[in-house]
């Protein structure tokens, strides 16, 4: 009697497993990507995937977390960076997408594509004055120049001598940097800079890229003044 009775219970499992499998499916939010694990790797803070969707493979990358080969993860919006060389692999990606999290569920995984710049480098805003003051730079400009004249400046080189009241190294292959020299315009205060040189902190560094004016990153995250792919000097201390 008790054989009889597992007989008829299995199929009756069977059949609860595969329909709360596909109820699970279909209540995938759309935007949400399934990927199962191919190889992963812990470098420097951040898991590489590589991972297998609907029979193509790709790169992502996300904040370190325990993950195993052959596990079934989501993840929604995405930044994608391309030709991105990670100094801690010594490996440079074609193409490689930065996930904020990756959740074994599909209505946990991940948030949108501000967030994840939002989590990368925690941004200050303009207005937030941290009250520094420095000499302005012979032939350069100053924040307050660089807003009044954006529209004149847009895609030009510029220089500009500041205080770094913020730093988040290699995000995304680049260096994020906030500096203030104590003037101000319509509430701007700061102005963002992205380098691949490093510095610090409470620096004083002189600036010099080409500003970009109405930056939009997407997801309606965007900076109405960045100088890009700057160089950066130190300025001693006497």
């Amino acid at each position: 009697m008790k054989k009889y009775f597992a007989f008829l219970l299995l199929p009756m499992l069977l059949l609860f497993s595969c329909g709360k499998s596909k109820s699970q499916e279909a209540n995938i939010p759309n935007g949400t990507h399934k990927i199962k694990v191919v190889e992963f790797t812990n470098a420097a803070g951040y898991t590489y995937i590589l991972g297998s969707e609907n029979g193509k493979e790709y790169w992502i990358a996300t904040r370190e977390t325990p993950v195993e080969k052959g596990e079934v993860l989501y993840f929604t919006e995405a930044m994608e960076m391309k030709n991105f060389k990670s100094k801690s692999l010594n490996k440079t990606f074609d193409k490689i997408l930065f996930v904020n999290e990756v959740s074994s569920s599909p209505s946990a995984a991940g948030r949108s594509k501000k967030d994840v710049l939002s989590s990368a480098h925690t941004v200050i805003k303009s207005g937030t004055n941290a009250g520094v003051s420095v000499e302005p730079l012979p032939g350069g400009m100053t924040v307050k120049e660089i807003y009044e004249k954006l529209k004149e400046l847009n895609g030009k080189k510029i220089k500009i001598k500041g205080i770094v009241t913020r730093y988040n190294p290699n995000i995304m292959g680049r260096n994020w940097i906030h500096i203030q020299d104590g003037t101000s315009f319509n509430n701007h205060a700061d102005i963002t800079v992205t380098s691949k040189n490093e510095t610090r902190k409470g620096e004083t560094i002189i600036v010099e890229g080409v500003l970009a004016t109405d930056k939009d990153f997407g997801a309606g995250y965007r900076y109405d003044a960045i100088i890009e792919n700057a160089t950066i000097t130190t300025e001693k201390k006497s």
